[in-house]
């Protein structure tokens, strides 16, 4: 066993070897211990890490950094660890009577290294049958500790092996769970394989494994998963596809090898028939397929003769109604043509159409269905249309056994009419998921702001649909006196016209939209934090848990949303609460969450926004509340597809309105200043937008119109389906 002397300041990383002789504290998910480790010359060491479970008598080898701590004195924090087997008699005692292995308690332990001596762990591993020679073990219990020897050791050694390769002790049991006594075996094989089946671990982490497995550079293994995770990464963008020789550099960043080498990468993924090469550009299977199918659904519907919609037209107007005259001109093409998009800015009266259009649809007899991408958007939808919507997933039913959804292309949807609304949210796999389940005949309405975000996911659906000449488009224009008396909507379209917000006043009375000109980002994190906490609760009355959210651009930086979310943690849900840890992250019972990735069973999805509602330490697990009455379970292991809300990214904003929204807009946020970025942000607050920002980078933000290319053929792929035909769709 080493001995080591704490280094002034932890500046210099050391290794301690000993003997854990007492485990101080051991969290609830096992995965941050406590313990005292004695070295050689019976020194205690207090050790702080992310250790699963340990136990006293165990020997450990450490290295770390030895810290100050002003409460408990010098410790040294564990950066890296494996575990070890004691060899003193009293260390082997210690280590079996520690309750690791069923059927030996303190009794038995000192019984059986009183009769073998210091040869008990070679006798446990070897010849555990001679276990029946110890005074007061019969055969059943000789059969049952040599079992739960067999499997600890096996589990221990599985440990080992995944530690010294960097994994962390999380992960190592993520692949336990997943793989069994397996695990090494597999990640020995192809660790790559890591990053489609385990949550959490990307490329970047199988590829740290591979190098330490000693796997080459250049091994056709490591291009092929290389390419397709440079590939998903640039989906996760947006891009549906990306140009051969643009994306063979990138592979190489990714790889950091020569890009003749990220070539044969490419020629190695599209060999094993991981990616496809369609017009010079590279794309993921699943999107090309989306790509090319669905524009056949989109034609076939747009090519019907008879669809439900013309019954509406033998519907006369509701009583007292008074429309626009682009709103009326709506309405009526809902009625003349199977595919419609509405489209317009905020508080141009939308909804007041889709309400009417579902009127006369249920005056026609007609089944109608409304969806929207998220649930707080086909809640809103629901209200204003006084009718049920569903969000798309719900419509459309996941069924997680067969792990496909209900309604598909042999199973078309029940319904004459269909209305969904916040198309601009709607990314190329579920636009397909959604047409395949539409039957010909049907009448299909879309309606969403052009001028938004695109979707988070990939493609820019309707810009293509906008484009390809088989939609009717009506775009409405004139905002309405339900909006002309709000400084939010009015401003979010000056934004949207190119032309800076106007100023806020000094006027007592209060109004609904303020703009604070500051710029340094500290003071701007503590004006958002006494906003938050004080001032809008104070003056508007507001619920500073439930009604008030945080919008900004970005995640990272001090106005980012780790650095918002820590904050407001602390203030808006303090006190002795139940909670956990991973990692770095801790998430309390009463937190504000999101979930950001897809997960169809347990039908939740990215941007649904709940609250943690209970915490189960002993059974590592949490629920968290998303309205509606439903309740969702999650592993403390699944905490990757979760992220504290009390501050979100403008750009998982989308779909969702907010009583009151602060919206932090920076220099700092260079990067993502862009006009439809501004004016999406501005257009979910309901009543009360707070925007706070320098001249400079407001003015950046207004003026910035570029929009970052998104790489798809749906256009062109929709376009060909129609070419050579007159429309007269304008």
């Amino acid at each position: 066993m080493d001995t080591v002397q704490p280094a002034a300041g932890g500046l210099t990383a050391q290794t301690l070897r000993g003997e854990i002789t007492r485990v101080v504290y051991e969290n609830n998910d096992g995965d941050f211990s406590v313990v005292r480790i004695a070295d050689a010359q019976g020194v205690e060491h207090t050790v702080v890490g992310n250790f699963s479970g340990v136990f006293e008598g165990q020997n450990l080898e450490v290295t770390g950094r030895y810290e100050s701590h002003k409460e408990f004195g010098t410790q040294l924090r564990a950066e890296h660890f494996r575990f070890l087997l004691p060899s003193t008699r009293a260390g082997i005692i210690k280590y079996l009577a520690s309750g690791m292995i069923d059927g030996i308690g303190p009794k038995y332990a000192e019984n059986i290294v009183n009769y073998f001596g210091d040869k008990t762990l070679e006798i446990l591993d070897h010849y555990s049958a001679r276990l029946k020679e110890v005074p007061g073990i019969g055969k059943k219990r000789a059969a049952q500790i040599s079992a739960a020897w067999k499997a600890q050791a096996a589990r221990r050694e599985i440990f080992i092996f995944l530690q010294g390769l960097g994994i962390s002790s999380l992960y190592c049991q993520k692949l336990y769970k997943e793989y069994g006594g397996r695990a090494a075996e597999i990640v020995k094989a192809n660790p790559f394989r890591l990053a489609d089946e385990i949550n959490g671990i990307g490329f970047l982490m199988a590829d740290n494994i591979a190098a330490a497995l000693g796997l080459e550079t250049g091994s056709p293994q490591r291009l092929a998963a290389g390419t397709v995770y440079t590939l998903n990464q640039l989906t996760v963008s947006g891009h549906c596809c990306y140009p051969v020789e643009e994306f063979i550099a990138k592979c190489a960043e990714t790889l950091r090898v020569e890009p003749g080498v990220a070539a044969r990468g490419v020629d190695e993924a599209v060999g094993q028939g991981l990616i496809r090469i369609d017009h010079e550009l590279a794309y993921p299977l699943n999107l090309l397929r989306a790509e090319t199918e669905l524009p056949r659904y989109i034609y076939g519907l747009g090519s019907a003769r008879r669809h439900a919609g013309l019954r509406l037209v033998k519907i006369t107007p509701a009583e007292g109604l008074r429309l626009s005259e682009e709103q009326h001109r709506a309405v009526e093409r809902a009625g003349r043509y199977p595919l419609n998009i509405i489209t317009g800015g905020h508080g141009v009266g939308k909804t007041t159409v889709i309400h009417e259009i579902v009127r006369r649809a249920l005056a026609a007899k007609l089944k109608v269905y409304l969806a929207a991408p998220t649930g707080r958007a086909a809640k809103r939808m629901s209200e204003a249309a006084g009718f049920p919507a569903k969000t798309i997933h719900r419509l459309l039913k996941w069924e997680p056994a067969e792990h496909k959804f209900s309604y598909d292309a042999d199973h078309k949807l029940p319904c004459d009419l269909l209305i969904v609304d916040e198309i601009s949210m709607l990314d190329l796999p579920l636009a397909l998921c959604l047409f395949r389940a539409v039957n010909f005949g049907t009448s299909v309405i879309l309606v969403g702001d052009a001028d938004q975000l695109p979707s988070v996911g990939p493609g820019n659906v309707l810009h293509s649909f906008l484009q390809s000449g088989l939609f009717a488009v009506t775009r409405l224009t004139q905002v309405f006196r339900q909006g002309a008396g709000s400084r939010i909507i009015a401003n979010a379209h000056r934004v949207n016209h190119g032309e800076l917000p106007e100023r806020s006043d000094d006027k007592p009375q209060l109004t609904d939209f303020y703009w604070i000109e500051q710029e340094d980002p500290d003071k701007v994190l503590d004006l958002i934090i006494r906003l938050q906490t004080e001032r809008i609760p104070r003056r508007f009355n507001f619920d500073p848990r439930n009604d008030i959210q945080v919008l900004t651009p970005m995640n990272r930086g001090s106005c980012g949303t780790r650095s918002i979310n820590e904050r407001l943690q602390q203030l808006l849900n303090s006190g002795h609460k139940p909670q956990f840890k991973v990692g770095d992250r801790v998430f309390k019972a009463g937190d504000r969450v999101m979930q950001i990735a897809n997960n169809y069973d347990k039908n939740v999805f990215n941007g649904d926004l709940g609250r943690i509602a209970n915490i189960d330490g002993k059974e590592k697990v949490f629920s968290v509340f998303y309205g509606d009455r439903k309740m969702v379970q999650y592993e403390f292991t699944e905490t990757d597809q979760l992220t504290l809300a009390y501050a979100i990214t403008i750009h998982k904003s989308q779909g969702s309105e907010f009583p009151a929204v602060i919206l932090p807009l920076l220099n700092q946020h260079y990067l993502m200043l862009q006009r439809n970025l501004l004016y999406t942000g501005m257009t979910r607050a309901e009543k009360l937008l707070i925007l706070i920002g320098g001249l400079k980078a407001v003015s950046m933000a207004v003026r910035n119109t570029r929009l970052e290319p998104r790489f798809s053929q749906l256009t062109q792929r929709l376009v060909a389906l129609r070419k050579g035909e007159q429309s007269d769709v304008s």
